[in-house]
Parts: C-alpha cells; sequence; structure tokens
C-alpha cells in the first residue's frame, strides 16, 4: 500500500507539504550572506503551525553547505555545557582544536595535551574554539526548538550577544511560542532580542492548499476548495483532515468528527490549558456571538473597552483569533469555536 502522504507527528517534515518558500529563503540568504543583517531569527506561531518543520527545512539546507557546523540543543539542558560538547565533539572540528592546543581535558571535553594547561572556564573555551572556526572561514548555526525562559537559556542568550560583539560567526535560529518569545524578549539583559526578527507563521494559503488535495485525492477545484476551506489554513489540521481521508478511504465530509477529535486530543486541549481566565472568557463571548461584532463579544463580556483590547490584542498575537475586518473578529483554527461551546 502507498504510504499516507500526510503525517500527524508535529515537527516530522510529511512527504506533503507547503512550504514557506519566501520567509526560508530570506533567513537562509540573511545567514549565508558575507555582511548578515542579523546572525539571530526567531519564529514563532500557534502550535501545529509548522514552526518546527520550517526550522527543520532550514537547517537541511545550511548543513549540506560544508562551511557550516549546524547544532541542535536542547532548551532544557544546560546550553553552553551542550555547546562547547557540540563543538569539541564535531569529528570536523576536533582536530582543528588539537592543532590549535586547545586543552578543554579538564572540562571533561577532549584528551590531554602535554605542556598545555587545561582551560578550565567553560566560556573562555567555547571562545576559544569559535576564533578557531572563524580562522578556518566556517560559521556556527544554533538552532533551538521550543526556547523558554528559563535560566539556562537567559544565560546562553546573553553569551551569544557576546560572541557576536567579538565578531565571532555564530547565528541563532529559535523556534517558539508567542509567550515564550515575548518573555525572553521582555527580560532586562536580552533586550538585544527586540532588535532580531520576528517570523510569526500565519495560516497558510487557501488555493495552495486545495490545489495539493485536488492533485492527490483526483478532486474538482471546487470539492478540493471546499475541503481546503475546511482547515482555516491552518497547517496541522491541513495534514489531519489529508491524512485521515488517506486512511479510510473516504471523502472529507465523512472523516469531520473524527477531524474535530484529532485537533482537539492533539492540539486544542493544551492551547485552552495554557490561556488566561480572562482570554477564555473572551473566546467564550466569541462563540456564543452570532456576528462576531467587537461591540456585541465585548457586552457578552461586560469589560470596558481598554482592558478588553489588552485580550483581544493577546490572543491574535498567540495565534488564535484575528480580526479579518475593522470591528470584527474571528477564530483561526478550524473547529475552534465549536470546541470553545464545550469547554465553557
Amino acid at each position: 500500500m502507498t504510504k499516507n502522504p500526510f503525517s500527524l507527528s508535529f515537527g516530522k517534515e510529511p512527504i506533503s507539504l507547503i512550504n514557506r518558500s519566501m520567509q526560508t529563503a530570506e533567513i537562509i540568504e540573511t545567514f549565508e550572506d558575507v555582511n548578515p543583517a542579523y546572525q539571530v531569527c526567531m519564529i514563532t506561531g500557534v502550535r501545529g503551525s509548522g514552526k518546527t518543520v520550517m526550522l527543520t527545512e532550514i537547517t537541511k539546507k545550511i548543513r549540506s553547505d560544508d562551511d557550516w557546523i549546524v547544532m541542535d540543543l536542547s532548551p532544557e539542558r544546560d546550553l553552553l555545557q551542550s555547546f562547547a560538547a557540540n563543538l569539541s565533539n564535531d569529528p570536523n572540528l576536533s582536530e582543528i582544536f588539537r592543532k590549535a592546543k586547545i586543552n578543554l581535558s579538564f572540562l571533561g571535553l577532549g584528551v590531554e595535551i602535554d605542556g598545555v594547561s587545561p582551560i578550565t572556564d567553560i566560556n573562555v573555551a567555547v571562545t576559544r574554539m569559535l576564533e578557531r572556526i572563524n580562522k578556518k572561514h566556517k560559521r556556527v548555526l544554533v538552532t533551538i526548538d521550543e526556547a523558554v525562559c528559563n535560566d539556562t537559556m537567559k544565560e546562553f542568550v546573553s553569551l551569544f550577544q557576546i560572541y557576536m560583539r567579538q565578531d565571532l560567526p555564530v547565528f541563532l535560529l529559535m523556534t517558539g511560542l508567542y509567550e515564550n518569545i515575548y518573555e525572553l524578549q521582555n527580560e532586562k539583559t536580552l533586550t538585544f532580542l527586540y532588535r532580531a526578527p520576528k517570523i510569526e507563521l500565519r495560516p497558510l494559503n487557501i488555493g495552495m492548499i486545495a490545489e495539493k488535495y485536488k492533485n492527490i485525492f483526483n478532486l474538482s477545484d471546487e470539492e478540493a476548495e471546499l475541503m481546503a476551506k475546511e482547515t482555516k489554513g491552518y497547517p496541522f489540521a491541513f495534514q489531519v483532515l489529508g491524512y485521515l481521508c488517506w486512511k479510510n478511504e473516504t471523502t472529507w465530509e465523512k472523516v469531520l468528527p473524527e477531524f474535530s477529535q484529532y485537533l482537539e486530543e492533539y492540539v486544542y486541549e493544551k492551547v485552552w490549558s495554557e490561556l488566561s481566565k480572562s482570554d477564555k472568557e473572551l473566546l467564550t463571548a466569541m462563540a456564543k456571538t452570532v456576528d462576531n461584532k467587537v461591540e456585541a463579544i465585548r457586552k457578552t463580556m461586560k469589560k470596558a473597552s481598554n482592558s478588553f483590547s489588552v485580550y483581544r490584542n493577546r490572543l491574535i498575537k498567540k495565534g488564535v483569533i484575528t480580526s479579518p475586518e475593522y470591528g470584527h473578529l474571528d477564530f483561526t483554527l478550524p473547529r475552534f469555536k465549536e470546541f470553545v461551546l464545550r469547554e465553557r
């Protein structure tokens, strides 16, 4: 049996993929430029918006260049220690460090070098290694998926800023939920992150989704567009709906109950649990309001205009709702309205 071209695994690149070509190309071209306009970039969006897939696509392209060393680090581990260990253990770099007499044995990162005092400070060790990499005209890309504002992240990003000031060849690409990226940017020691580009992943083009569905399932233009609109351009929904149709060998209308169940269990329950009480009140008011007019929603909530705007703007930035036209709000995620009505 032919393999299902769609995937339910977060971060795993499916066979059927709609690339965000322009945004991906911009990051790659900037990083590869002789004088890059920026060396740090952040990708943010709601769960299931394709952050990890985009990160994977970029790193795959950059890894194919011999002038680059790419390292994927976990935000839950000691990032500086992991960075140093990855540099020292890279088979293409270890000989360079040995010839440069960089003794990392004290830190447990390399073998003893006779006649050379070991480096005892890990930050000094990283700096020395990066200096040698720079002399070899190579660049280092560090990727961090699902960044959070913890102590190890704050320490690492702060040191990363110093490496950049020293003209060392380091680049940082992070993904994260809006609230986590926002918290990092507002950390008083990391204000330079405000100047770093932040790419917010918006819904995919409905026409591109329809074209994929049309070709894979041999649909008419009209049927493919109806199926695509059911996803609202949400990347994970595009995968789920296609996956279920392929798996069950049936039409998209017949898998809608299972489609809703997958979205709720894989994403919506987690999204809902991370919202504040006021965020949930606004979404509930939206779900109850027939025409989605801001005035009617605000009256249902019994909130003043100023406080209402705070919650509305926060939910828009989180990627949960959108303002398609002045004075109106709409749900960004497919079937999220029905989920909210059940949750209330």
